[in-house]
C-alpha cells in the first residue's frame, strides 16, 4: 500500500462503520545516505518512529570509490559518531529485523525521497518484515510550511547535523508531526 501524503490528505475525518476494525499504524520515518544518485548504494540508515523509538546503522562494506564528491565532503565526515552503529550489509538485515520485531504495532514507512524506500526494500531483498504494513511518500510542499521548518530547526544539533541519516529521519518526523498537528488543531 502506497499513499502519497499531501496537503489535502489529513484533517479529513472518516466515519468508521461499526462492523469494521480500526488498525493503528505506527509511523516510522526513514532517511538514508547513499553513495551517489546514479547507482545508489546504502551507506547509513536512520529510522525514527513516533514515540521516540529510533534505529541507526552505518555500513562498513560500502564502496568509497562509488561515492560522489558531495558524499565524500558532506556525508562521510559524519560517520563514526556512534561506533556501535557500524555493521556489514548482512548484519544490518538482522539488526533491522530485530528493531522492526520490537515495534508495538504495524508500521507505515514515511519518506521524502523514493530512494530511501527503494534502499530499505533492497536491504531486505524485497522481503520486508511482516509488520511493515505500507509506505507513504510525503508531498514536498509540506517542507515549505513554517510548522515543518520549525520541527527541522529544533531537531538538528552539532552532534547530529543535517545529512546524518538519523538526524534527518528525526527532523522528518518532527517536521511532519508539527505540520500535521497544525492541521488538526
Amino acid at each position: 500500500m502506497c499513499v502519497r501524503l499531501g496537503l489535502g490528505s489529513l484533517g479529513r475525518r472518516q466515519l468508521a462503520r461499526p462492523w469494521t476494525y480500526r488498525v493503528v499504524l505506527m509511523l516510522v520515518f526513514i532517511d538514508t545516505e547513499f553513495t551517489n544518485h546514479n547507482r545508489p548504494s546504502l551507506i547509513s540508515i536512520g529510522l525514527a518512529a513516533v514515540g521516540g523509538n529510533d534505529f541507526y546503522a552505518e555500513l562498513t562494506d560500502y564502496k568509497r570509490e562509488d561515492c560522489s564528491e558531495f558524499v565524500v565532503a558532506e556525508i562521510l565526515p559524519l560517520l563514526g559518531r556512534s561506533p556501535e552503529a557500524a555493521c556489514t550489509s548482512q548484519e544490518l538485515i538482522g539488526r533491522l529485523q530485530e528493531w522492526f520485531d520490537a515495534l508495538p504495532s504495524l508500521a507505515t514507512i514515511v519518506y521524502d525521497y523514493e530512494v530511501d524506500w527503494q534502499l530499505l526494500k533492497a536491504t531486505f531483498h524485497e522481503e520486508l518484515p511482516p509488520n511493515v504494513a505500507g509506505h507513504q511518500l510525503i508531498d514536498h510542499r509540506i517542507f515549505r510550511t513554517s510548522a515543518y521548518k520549525l520541527g527541522e530547526v529544533l531537531t538538528y544539533t552539532k552532534a547530529l547535523p543535517e545529512h546524518h541519516a538519523l538526524a534527518d529521519a528525526r527532523a522528518l518526523r518532527e517536521g511532519y508531526l508539527r505540520w500535521s498537528t497544525r492541521l488538526t488543531t
